[in-house]
């Protein structure tokens, strides 16, 4: 089995602790509510939102990918850490076992975010992903979720 890892980091116009909260703990809420047009649903459906919890995210039809399950690793609110893996989804499902997600969310001096991710990719046998699309696909869409959020705060500043 090979392993990939990448790296990103994403700025964000929102307080650390309050990208945290969104991104990490109210994400069942928060992104069907923010993302309806790529979220139908995010619902925990095993555990009670700490880590070992599983959670299934349903996509809109149409998407290339219709469902996700994660399996939150660990939560450290106190340091705004949090991780999550990608355990069962219904694409790559021949070619990687799962991929792990750690995020660390920290301060800017303009009073926003740097969202800082950490992607382990666990590659099944002699399967073979493109590294570059990897990174160029799931890190805009996860730019693109980031820029959604924070577009949410800023219309919406005391939510």
């Amino acid at each position: 089995m090979g392993v990939i890892t990448l790296e990103n980091e994403f700025a964000v116009a929102v307080a650390p602790a309050k990208l945290f909260k969104a991104y990490c703990l109210e994400i069942d809420t928060l992104l069907p509510k923010i993302l309806p047009e790529h979220i139908k649903s995010s619902k925990i459906i095993e555990g009670n939102g700490g880590p070992g919890t599983i959670r299934k995210i349903t996509f809109a039809e149409g998407k290339e990918l219709s469902y996700a399950k994660q399996k939150i690793e660990a939560i450290d609110e106190e340091n705004l850490n949090y991780s999550f893996s990608l355990i069962e989804a219904n694409v790559w499902k021949d070619a990687v076992e799962k991929v792990t997600y750690e995020h660390k969310f920290v301060p800017t001096p303009e009073g926003g975010s740097i969202c800082k991710r950490t992607s382990t990719y666990y590659i099944k046998g002699d399967a073979e992903i493109n590294k570059d699309q990897i990174k160029d696909v799931y890190g805009k869409k996860t730019a693109g979720l980031l820029k959604a959020v924070e577009a949410y705060f800023l219309a919406n500043p005391d939510a």
